[in-house]
Parts: C-alpha cells; structure tokens; sequence
C-alpha cells in the first residue's frame, strides 16, 4: 500500500475511523528532514499490510496540524482506534520508525 495523502475531509474517516492501525507523518514540502524521511515511510508501506501510513501536509492542513499539536517537523503520530497512542518528533531511522509501530 502506498503512503496516502491526508486532508481534513478525509482524516477522519481513513485515519480516527481505520480498523488498523495508522501512522500520521505531519510534514512540510520545505523541510529537509522530512523528505529524507519520506523514502523510509514508502519502503514501510509497501513492506507492511498490518498497519496503513499517511502523509499530512501542515502548511495545506494547519488545522490538523494545530488540533494534535504538531510544533516541530517531521512529528509521527500513532493513532490506534481514533486515539494517539505514540509519537515521535524529528528524523529517525526506519528502524526507529518500524519500532513505534509496535510498542
């Protein structure tokens, strides 16, 4: 599965509604780390079917940005049954990534 990308129209339904797990990347088309990132989040996604990845775009979504209290990019968010159940702010490795999936 491909990373997907989020808006407020569809948030709530693909990612507060999902019947699996959901990692939220809030990024930036300007920030440097989250693009390094972006390669490991589309490796992850074709690799795995238990939980799905998306893309959350602050400056074209503030609201959602503004709403979980994202202040600092790249900022992963876990949501497990509509709620955030992990988080994890700046670049980490795909490992890293992987890893917050599980706890």
């Amino acid at each position: 599965m491909a990373v997907m990308e989020i808006t407020k129209d569809n948030f709530e339904a693909e990612v507060l509604k999902s019947e699996v797990p959901v990692l939220a990347d809030f990024n930036a088309d300007w920030c440097g780390p989250c693009k390094s990132m972006r390669p490991m989040l589309d490796e992850l996604a074709k690799e795995n079917t238990s939980y799905k990845i998306v893309s959350i775009n602050i400056d074209d979504e503030d609201e959602l940005a503004e709403d979980y209290d994202v202040a600092s990019i790249p900022c992963l968010v876990v949501f497990k049954d509509g709620k955030e159940v992990n988080r994890s702010i700046g670049l980490i490795p795909k490992d890293a990534i992987a890893a917050l999936m599980e706890e």
